[in-house]
């Protein structure tokens, strides 16, 4: 058993999503997060540089001693896995576009993958793709502009709303029945993508709960689920200024303990 942290890392606040699946999930874990929010978005930057920001991220995580990293962001994974793992020895969980359970559930055979264009660049992506795409047809789309409306906290506005419609509606066009959240992001935008589908039986897949699934077996696989009994410690970190951490503590819809 281990009661050190678990370092929860994206470019902004895109991995609360995540962060917050996880404390549903996995009680008794403590929590720390950084958010780069200086250099936030990863996800149309050269791969070289997001790798760089992802590792001064992770730097300062390790500086207080956690026991697992999840990197909460698409874009991060695609750009920095490898290296992260080749660099660091703990176990380490990364995002994949949740192609496969879009993939069993769609009824019209065609699902919609929404992410960054590093994302979809990224060799992680295209690999996951071509294992389905003789069962499915996957159109992939990039998210304009998401990631700015969630940095910049305008979810639910008619800005959010429009931005969302140009997006998602051409997918619903092609007969979409899927919309994979590849993004950490985006699911922070799901009251908007869901009064744009309306009626239509579309439904919204996040890598979320699969990720804390991944994180629940490989802590048991190791050793280091926290001890019963336990209280957590959630902490909040940036490269970004103290109104940027304040979001983030807000935004993740609980306080450092």
């Amino acid at each position: 058993m281990n009661n050190n942290p678990i370092g929860v890392l994206d470019s902004g606040v895109g991995g609360l999503s995540v962060l917050r699946e996880l404390r549903a999930q996995l009680p008794a874990e403590s929590l720390y997060y950084y958010g780069d929010g200086l250099n936030c978005p990863y996800g149309s930057k050269p791969l070289w540089k997001v790798e760089k920001y992802v590792d001064k991220g992770v730097r300062q995580l390790k500086k207080h001693s956690i026991k697992m990293l999840v990197v909460a962001c698409n874009s991060g994974t695609a750009a920095a896995i490898d290296f992260l793992r080749n660099r660091y020895d703990f176990p380490i969980v990364g995002m994949e576009p949740a192609v496969k359970p879009a993939a069993i559930a769609t009824r019209s055979g065609v699902i919609g993958v929404l992410a960054t264009a590093n994302t979809l660049a990224g060799e992680l992506y295209r690999t996951t793709a071509a294992r389905y795409a003789d069962r499915v047809r996957i159109v992939p789309c990039v998210g304009t502009g998401f990631v700015e409306l969630v940095e910049g906290d305008r979810e639910g506005t008619p800005e959010a709303l429009e931005a969302v419609r140009r997006v998602v509606e051409p997918l619903l066009e092609r007969g979409a029945d899927q919309l994979v959240l590849g993004c950490t992001h985006y699911p922070f935008l799901a009251a908007d993508i869901r009064a744009v589908i309306a009626s239509r039986a579309v439904d919204l897949v996040d890598p979320a709960p699969a990720i804390v699934r991944r994180v629940r077996s490989l802590l048991e696989e190791h050793d280091l689920v926290a001890q019963p009994g336990y209280t957590p410690l959630y902490r909040f970190f940036t490269a970004a200024d103290d109104h940027y951490r304040k979001m983030l503590r807000r935004k993740s819809g609980f306080f450092d303990q």
